[in-house]
């Protein structure tokens, strides 16, 4: 990498942590102890769904009348589980419609069933994956509760790698992306998985994206931070890179015991409804 490039790297982070920080400013933090209260009285039950005739999901949408921004929710490599399904409830609590396409048709698997879950997640293709997500924002785009020009995605852990390619997928009809632990969008060869680097695709966003990673992550190194960081940079692309102290892979499962980490997670939820506020919700005018 030349020494140019790095230092659009470095600034690129810098910059990201700045405007990270002015945004949870103006915000009131939540307790390093703690996780953000769920207020279940705001949002109705949801429910599972066929997508499409050939793919299954689960759909959940605020309490309330109107046009309401929709986030689609893309699953870590273990299945549309259980804790899948509440991240869609919690984004419907704070006002969001949330919609999670069932990548494996059924299957799940258990935490400590990593060897399953890898073996499901290589078995993917991406456009076939990107094909569903299609389908998801057609499914949204149909119903009569939703602002089709407020749709989002976040996606966790391999999910995470499949938002970032959806920004770049689907220019026009994202409006906001958010990667929670992207494995594999610039990954060294012996750590990819048999998956092909996205930074190819980096040129064909149009809508902010913003990344986030662990400091303990031991599956994604630092040095990809830094590729994904000069890519987006030298496309001029409007990013947001945050990197949480004491954290590592999969630290917003609380059904992760063993890597779970309230503090960050909480952080990164506030950071989370407030970036998809600001970019999916209509403007007030002034």
């Amino acid at each position: 990498m030349k020494r140019r490039d790095i230092l659009l790297g470095a600034s690129s982070i810098a910059t990201a942590a700045v405007i990270a920080n002015s945004q949870l400013s103006t915000a009131k933090q939540p307790d390093s102890n703690t996780t953000l209260p769920i207020a279940k009285s705001t949002a109705i039950a949801g429910k599972n769904i066929q997508i499409a005739k050939d793919l299954p999901g689960y759909y959940v949408t605020p309490v309330g009348t109107g046009k309401f921004p929709a986030v689609i929710v893309l699953m870590e490599a273990f299945g549309l589980n259980k804790w899948c399904r509440s991240v869609c409830d919690r984004l419907a609590q704070s006002g969001f419609a949330a919609i999670a396409p069932d990548f494996y048709r059924g299957a799940t698997y258990a935490y400590t069933d990593v060897a399953g879950a890898v073996a499901k997640l290589k078995s993917l293709d991406d456009n076939a994956v990107m094909s569903d997500i299609g389908k998801s924002i057609d499914f949204l785009a149909g119903k009569s509760e939703i602002n089709a020009n407020g749709i989002g995605v976040v996606g966790f852990c391999m999910g995470g790698r499949y938002a970032f390619l959806t920004n770049a997928t689907y220019p026009t009809k994202i409006k906001a992306a958010i990667s929670f632990y992207g494995g594999g969008i610039d990954a060294a060869p012996e750590n990819s998985m048999g998956r092909k680097s996205l930074l190819d695709r980096v040129t064909s966003m149009q809508s902010p994206i913003m990344l986030m990673y662990g400091s303990e992550d031991n599956m994604i190194a630092a040095d990809e931070h830094g590729r994904i960081a000069t890519a987006l940079s030298k496309a001029k692309k409007r990013y947001i890179l945050n990197l949480f102290p004491n954290a590592g892979h999969g630290f917003m499962s609380s059904d992760r015991q063993a890597s779970y980490a309230p503090a960050a997670e909480a952080e990164a939820w506030l950071m989370t409804t407030g970036f998809f506020s600001q970019n999916l919700k209509p403007k007030k005018r002034k």
